[in-house]
């Protein structure tokens, strides 16, 4: 009977949750496509295991819909996909024919639901009327089997009837924590729900042959568990060996770049900066794509939310939070705890959790090895500085536009200028307030230059014939500032700074550089604990 259903007066008949169908995947096709069809090998490779259960999370725009919809396509038995898959890396897996369009696929898409729901003023009896709506549809395929009250007992009697065994695709399931985040009442009936379905061995194993759930988010923790213990998870905390489809790999944005005739590494430059697993670097998509069409360099995924989102989080009155973002705007990388974090919005409890969170929603990069985060990119940077210029962080707003006189002076040559807003870095309270070398003072520098990553790339300890230049600030290729070489020094002089740059002819490993360079020397008296400054400009015809 489920067999009429589907294919109705030479037409397949599309349900809404049911067997949706390929149209989405087949849209996606026609546009500039990056094959990502590795992900269905993996997953055939879970189908009917104890590992069938998978949760994928990753930022806004990082491709969790287009990944859905390629797997509703290959798995749901009402359409012919194999068109759409002739030519991609799937194609070649020894498991492709036996999948292909195999199965009653239920495909959720979270975010749409609560949309509607919030439209329709139905948010209190969002689960439940979730749950109704896919038994319809059941029902209408499977008239066959009576029709039950809640959906798990309703797919069980289907494949005791039939022996058909179903793939719940999931898109954004965390959305009702993140858009009704205040009603825990409906969180826990939808915990309810996912466990009801996924938690049950016997039940699970006889009617589930396989879920993919994506997200923004983790599952949920209640104290230190899961709440669905039996998923698979890989988040952008722990990708591995999923580290490829989380976004572009570094290959795939060349091969855009290369296809489109746009400068790979204008490409690299501003929106490198997620490593994940074993040094898997990842772009965002959407970035990449609006780049490699538009032919500019823009901030395309910043765009597709708000800074006020940022904002929210970033000014939350969490101790050290403050100072962690002004030394990550400088280029540090903290130190942090991502186990504490509860996988939620309103269970915020310290530094880290923020932290976490915001590696999460992809504001912040995650270093597995180090244990530690890091602004990504460019891109994201930017929308730091916007969010905190136009927040409440009126002290870090200050030392920001207090690195616009800075870099000003740097480039007249004001070495008293130049000093002194080091010396207003330093006694900000989200700088370091405690010199004991060199180390400490480069920390500072970091600060101070803050408005040199708009058009400067920054690289620390540059290799030379005779030692390391401790701070070059490279311009970038649309800029025309000189480079900037600065060498620091710890109870000494700023002149003797000067001189080990031209006694280690630090310049000579720029020697390929042809535009303007100034030579920094910046020192710090820990006696009197100021700082002096002297700059002067590279004569190439006399060093």
């Amino acid at each position: 009977m489920a067999a009429f259903w589907a294919f109705e007066r030479g037409v397949w008949k599309v349900g809404k949750y049911l067997n949706v169908g390929n149209a989405g995947f087949a849209t996606i096709r026609k546009g500039t496509y990056v094959d990502k069809t590795g992900m269905i090998s993996f997953l055939n490779s879970t189908l009917g295991t104890k590992e069938k259960l998978t949760c994928v999370s990753r930022p806004r725009r990082f491709g969790k819909s287009f990944a859905a919809q390629m797997l509703c396509a290959y798995y749901d038995k009402s359409c012919d996909s194999r068109k759409l898959f002739e030519g991609l890396q799937v194609s070649q897996d020894a498991s492709f024919e036996e999948h292909l369009n195999k199965y009653d696929v239920i495909y959720l898409d979270i975010t749409e639901f609560t949309s509607d729901a919030f439209v329709k003023r139905e948010m209190q009896n969002l689960v439940q009327n979730l749950e109704l709506k896919i038994i319809q549809e059941l029902a209408a395929a499977y008239p066959e089997v009576e029709r039950q009250n809640d959906l798990p007992n309703m797919l069980y009697m289907i494949s005791e009837s039939t022996g058909h065994r179903f793939i719940f695709i999931i898109d954004e399931w965390d959305a009702l924590f993140r858009e009704n985040k205040q009603d825990s009442l409906q969180q826990e009936s939808y915990i309810r729900l996912l466990r009801g379905l996924f938690k049950n061995s016997g039940k699970t194993d006889k009617m589930i042959e396989a879920a993919y759930m994506t997200g923004i988010l983790p599952i949920k923790k209640y104290g230190t568990q899961s709440a669905m213990t039996d998923f698979q998870e890989y988040t952008m905390t722990q990708p591995e060996p999923l580290e490829a489809f989380v976004g572009f790999t570094e290959q795939e944005v060349q091969a855009l770049c290369e296809n489109a005739n746009f400068d790979f590494e204008d490409v690299r430059k501003w929106y490198d900066g997620y490593i994940l697993g074993s040094g898997t670097h990842i772009y965002s998509p959407k970035s990449v794509i609006e780049a490699v069409q538009r032919k500019r360099i823009g901030n395309y995924w910043t765009q597709s939310e708000t800074y006020e989102s940022l904002r929210l989080y970033i000014e939350l009155n969490e101790d050290g939070l403050k100072e962690a973002i002004v030394q990550m705007l400088g280029g540090a990388r903290i130190k942090i705890d991502v186990a504490t974090f509860q996988n939620d919005l309103t269970t915020i409890k310290s530094r880290d959790d923020v932290l976490t969170l915001l590696v999460h929603l992809g504001y912040l990069a995650y270093e597995i090895d180090r244990k530690s985060v890091y602004i990504p990119n460019e891109e994201v940077r930017e929308e730091y500085v916007r969010a905190i210029t136009t927040g409440k962080h009126t002290e870090i707003a200050r030392l920001i536009r207090n690195s616009d006189h800075l870099l000003e002076a740097t480039l007249n040559l004001d070495e008293e200028t130049v000093a002194a807003a080091i010396e207003e870095a330093h006694q900000a309270s989200t700088a370091p307030t405690f010199y004991n070398n060199e180390q400490a003072l480069r920390s500072v520098i970091r600060f101070a230059y803050l408005s040199c990553v708009d058009e400067f790339l920054k690289i620390e300890e540059l290799p030379s014939g005779h030692g390391y230049a401790d701070v070059v600030f490279f311009p970038k290729k649309s800029s025309s500032m000189p480079l900037l070489l600065i060498e620091l020094k710890w109870n000494k002089t700023e002149a003797g700074a000067l001189g080990q740059i031209r006694q280690n002819h630090y310049p000579q490993a720029l020697k390929d550089y042809g535009g303007k360079i100034l030579l920094v020397g910046i020192n710090y008296d820990a006696k009197n604990k100021k700082h002096t400054c002297k700059i002067e400009e590279y004569d190439k015809k006399n060093c």
